[in-house]
């Protein structure tokens, strides 16, 4: 069978019992992505750096495609908290970088006035496939050569 896309145990999460993400439903758009470990949000506070939720997990794609990491539509009302980026973009080239084997997160911040607890295997959002088009006159070249934050370093 031929790989186009999927999920995998990032390196260093190999015994850490995380489990693969799922579609719940067959009309699911996204695969609900757990927590790998137990963490606590902070409440807000002006200048604090969001806080990054571990998945243990790295995604193949083709490379014409990129997965759109999304928050839970329950988790601004549930547990006030909303992703830092609005919207994540993990792109093929991502999978298997040398700084963290291509290993993603969410990154939140908690607008409730009180910390917010996250438990290993509470599902904390879900990432979607996508393709994306090029324009006619496109001549990227460059490659990655790290994990988050290295593109144009």
């Amino acid at each position: 069978m031929e790989r186009k896309r999927g999920f995998e145990i990032a390196k260093g999460f190999e015994n850490k019992g995380i489990n693969m993400p799922v579609r719940k439903t067959k009309y699911s758009a996204g695969y609900d992505i757990e927590s790998a470990e137990d963490c606590i949000i902070p409440a807000y506070t002006p200048g604090q750096k969001p806080t990054f939720v571990k998945t243990g997990l790295k995604a193949y794609m083709k490379e014409n495609e990129y997965m759109m990491l999304c928050n839970r539509s329950s988790n601004p009302f549930k547990k006030g908290l909303v992703m830092a980026n609005s919207v994540g973009i993990i792109d093929a080239d991502y999978y298997g970088n040398p700084d963290n084997d291509g290993a993603f997160m969410f990154a939140f911040y908690n607008f409730f006035d009180h910390e917010v607890e996250i438990k290993k295997g509470d599902v904390i959002g879900q990432a979607i496939f996508q393709k994306y088009k090029l324009v006619d006159d496109d001549s990227a070249e460059g490659e990655r050569v790290g994990g988050f934050g290295s593109t144009n370093k």
